[in-house]
């Protein structure tokens, strides 16, 4: 545990590291910053002015005076878009389909650049990205300012934005008007909505209008109160039987494809054996037509002792990545190792002497006319 920073601590640590005037400037050091600001011609800096140059493998980008650098190189292995034509030939080839959730710019980017095909604007981030409680609170808007943000990342990666509870259920009328702004202010190529058979007239408005659409079946989030909260669905002969009814609306209405969750594997598997569009797999065994995770929970982004479903793998841990590196830099910054001087910009030795020099004299004449104004 460690005490609340408060801006009275702050305070008092630059006052230890500067070890003298009560945190007070120097009169002299006052008049010497006025006489410098009326004597001394200041001339803006030239920025260089970027040069559009083609981006490849091979052009790397820099920028010397901005923290916002540019992102780096593009993925090593170039690749085309993703689209609704490419998913269908996978599908039909019978190669996997890899899905993973992204929720602002890095997200998306390091997603993009390990070659997902899809990419999700999922409603955890509800969770994972704003703290709520579940997916029920989350906004249409933010919803869009996040889809924005992974949009600009995401060039060749087919993206979904994840409709919010309340945005779609009212009616067909509400669910076109919901994804037509998930299309042209969210900048997606797709809209994904929960539900079954129920959802079909739905579905069929938002694909009629020429918006893809990627179904949710099986366990519903949004919908965990009616389900008694997050339970296997299709355990049972019945509860198969809905399923697979479930699955087959959402075909007939147009669904491109649609993600089946926590399902028995067996189940999924034969549901996917009698559909013609792929089905995304999330706690449904291997036997569907691809994969979906929640990035946040497959890289490892929160302390041990989180919660994760079992059907998630954790391949990485980000959490104690991120955390060993502010920690070292916290240590440096106390300690004074950082910034090092290849960490900083470089001033000729004669400009500096020449700076501290008239500062120094400006100071001093400044004390000298002090000391004659007291003696007055």
């Amino acid at each position: 545990m460690h005490k609340q920073v408060t801006s009275s601590l702050l305070r008092r640590s630059f006052l230890l590291s500067r070890g003298s005037t009560n945190g007070r400037t120097p009169s002299s050091l006052r008049g010497a910053g006025a006489s410098l600001l009326t004597t001394t011609t200041i001339i803006p800096l030239q920025q260089p002015q970027p040069q559009h140059q083609p981006y490849t493998h091979q052009h790397v980008q820099t920028r010397h005076y901005s923290s916002h650098s540019p992102m780096g190189l593009p993925p090593t292995t170039p690749r085309k878009k993703v689209t609704l034509s490419k998913l269908q030939s996978m599908y039909k080839k019978g190669e996997k389909i890899t899905m993973i959730t992204a929720h602002d710019f890095p997200s998306a980017h390091v997603a993009e650049h390990a070659g997902m095909d899809m990419v999700l604007v999922g409603d955890s981030l509800a969770m994972v990205a704003l703290g709520m409680e579940d997916t029920s609170e989350v906004l249409v808007e933010e919803m869009l300012l996040h889809c924005r943000s992974v949009a600009r990342a995401t060039t060749r990666a087919f993206t979904v934005g994840d409709m919010p509870m309340g945005s779609y259920e009212i009616s067909p009328q509400q669910a076109l008007s919901t994804a037509i702004r998930f299309i042209k202010e969210g900048r997606m190529s797709a809209v994904k909505l929960e539900g079954g058979a129920e959802m079909a007239p739905t579905i069929r408005a938002i694909t009629t209008a020429g918006i893809p659409v990627l179904a949710h079946i099986g366990l519903t989030p949004q919908r965990q109160n009616a389900l008694g909260g997050f339970r296997v669905q299709g355990k049972s002969k019945e509860s198969a039987k809905r399923l697979l009814r479930d699955a087959l609306a959402v075909q007939e209405a147009g669904a491109f494809a649609m993600v089946v969750e926590a399902v028995p594997q067996e189940v999924a598997s034969f549901i996917t054996g009698l559909l013609k569009v792929p089905t995304i797999g999330i706690g449904a065994g291997n036997g569907t037509s691809g994969q979906v995770l929640v990035q946040a929970d497959m890289t490892g982004n929160f302390p041990p002792g989180r919660f994760l479903p079992k059907f998630v793998k954790k391949y990485g841990d980000v959490w104690g990545e991120a955390l060993k590196a502010i920690e070292s830099y916290r240590d440096e910054v106390k300690g004074g190792s950082y910034p090092a001087e290849e960490h900083t910009y470089p001033m000729p030795k004669e400009e500096v002497e020449a700076f501290v020099g008239d500062v120094r004299r400006l100071m001093s004449a400044n004390a000298s006319e002090t000391e004659g104004e007291k003696d007055a």
